[in-house]
């Protein structure tokens, strides 16, 4: 993640998005929101002209890496981010790029460009970076690109945690035994020290037997993997391991091991499994454990059977780390990118992606309701915009009640919205429409002021209709009901 120092950034508007910003602002790793937009295009360019290894052709010329930098624009960081590098804010950052990103990362950004290049839409590192005041940050980085802005880059998240003490300790954990131990006990990381050799002996017999395909043989056996799992004898953790698993002592947490590796870990368990199987002895993944109180903890995973015992597996450290905030960061983004944050509905972006894919799957016929809501216009110039922003979230109220999945309710425009029900048909969509007008009434009755009131346009596919069309239908019955709402409105009394 290099920049130039040149580029521009830009903050979103606070007032709409004040409360995922103080999710954004507080999470405890450093968060960056960046557009790729212009990387993408830069790649699509180079494509063009015939370029095939990515990797080969920015190690050819410096240059290129930089001009790949010179298009990722900052969009805005975190709290965290800010303290991290010792930034007073966004402008002083973003002026002074060139001073945290230096050469010492240049392989690991080639290596970021590189996974872009190819496809994936997360990327991994492991480089070092430095703060305004010259320190040496060892850093370990994940990009990911926020779904629904696959297309265009637009919107890429990237973590940044600090790594620094956890790595200056690995470098010297050979110096000393009594300062490796010290290290060890105090390392801000949870490390556990652990005996795989059964594992590795009843890895050793199934392969024995003539099996060939592990994979296989533990989707036939998944006992097996149990069995794997029962095997495994912990010998130490460290201080920070029994914070972070709200254990009291060594002794609870190795009692309690079942508390803590449980649901979605027999997964990740089988899947370290099979990587071992095939000779990978280092290993890296995000799993889920549970601390002793109960709490979900989203951790990475470091895996290493180390130095000297390969042949036995007796000796394994693991690292954890916990992302459980950073997670969450992102799953909300995630929300963000799908949800109409004013109605809490799903948003334009989801309604087309979902349009999209009902038009490829089904199930068939599908049934979309076009929706707008009447006199919004009037509120805002009458009332103001507060008292249009009240109806709205009172239409994504009704909205949200009115269907279940798989149908979905989304906020497409400023007063219009639509239903996507797949598997229905006319029938339905009167059951739901007459179902929106109760729901209306009810609204309408808890509430004092404007009445909430919709026009409403349905249509149902028929045999090889595009959905595209049952959309124009719906709408021009929508506006035939908008029509006759207003013309009732202006009738003489």
């Amino acid at each position: 993640m290099l920049h130039s120092k040149t580029e521009r950034f830009a903050v979103p508007s606070s007032s709409e998005f004040a409360d995922d910003a103080e999710m954004f602002e507080l999470a405890p790793v450093s968060l960056w929101l960046e557009d790729y937009s212009g990387l993408k295009a830069l790649f699509e360019r180079w494509r063009a002209e015939g370029v095939i290894s990515l990797r080969d052709y920015l190690l050819e010329d410096a240059t290129r890496v930089e001009a790949c930098s010179s298009q990722i624009r900052v969009i805005k960081v975190n709290r965290r981010t800010l303290s991290l590098f010792e930034a007073d804010d966004l402008s002083h950052l973003v002026g002074n790029l060139d001073r945290i990103f230096r050469n010492d990362m240049l392989k690991a950004h080639i290596d970021e460009l590189v996974q872009l290049w190819e496809g994936r839409a997360e990327f991994f590192s492991n480089t070092v970076n430095y703060t305004l005041s010259g320190r040496r940050l060892d850093i370990q980085l994940k990009g990911s690109v926020l779904p629904g802005h696959e297309g265009r880059w637009d919107r890429v998240l990237i973590a940044i945690e600090d790594v620094t003490e956890r790595e200056a300790a690995r470098r010297q954990l050979s110096t000393s035994e009594t300062y490796a131990r010290g290290l060890f006990e105090h390392s801000p990381v949870s490390l556990w020290v652990e005996d795989f050799s059964a594992v590795k002996q009843l890895l050793d017999d199934v392969r024995w037997q003539g099996i060939s395909d592990f994979r296989v043989f533990t989707d036939v056996h998944p006992e097996f993997v149990s069995r794997c799992m029962s095997e495994i004898r912990v010998i130490d953790v460290n201080r920070h391991t029994l914070e972070l698993f709200s254990s009291p002592d060594k002794q609870t947490l190795l009692m309690r091991l079942g508390d803590v590796f449980r649901d979605e870990m027999r997964e990740h368990f089988r899947e370290q499994l099979i990587d071992l199987w095939n000779g990978k002895i280092f290993q890296q993944r995000e799993v889920v454990n549970y601390s002793l109180s109960g709490d979900e903890l989203h951790l990475h995973l470091q895996f290493s059977v180390l130095p000297g015992y390969e042949k036995d597996w007796s000796l394994v450290q693991v690292a954890l780390t916990d992302i459980t905030a950073r997670k969450r960061a992102e799953a909300y983004l995630e929300y963000l990118g799908k949800h109409d944050v004013l109605t809490k509905l799903y948003n334009r972006t989801f309604y087309v992606d979902e349009l999209n894919r009902l038009e490829r799957k089904g199930p068939f016929p599908v049934t979309v309701v076009i929706i707008d809501l009447n006199g919004l216009k009037a509120a805002n110039d009458q009332l103001g915009h507060a008292a249009g922003d009240a109806l709205l979230r009172r239409a994504g109220e009704v909205l949200s009640k009115a269907v279940d999945k798989p149908s979905y309710a989304a906020r497409i425009g400023g007063d219009e919205f639509a239903l996507l029900m797949p598997g229905t048909d006319e029938r339905d969509a009167k059951v739901v429409m007459d179902g929106i007008e109760n729901l209306l009434e009810v609204n309408n009755q808890f509430y004092t002021g404007l009445p909430l009131s919709f026009a409403m346009g349905a249509a149902t596919s028929r045999p090889g209709e595009r959905l595209e069309a049952i959309v124009k239908r719906a709408d021009l019955l929508m506006y035939e009901a908008k029509r006759a709402h207003y013309a009732a409105a202006s009738a003489p009394r």
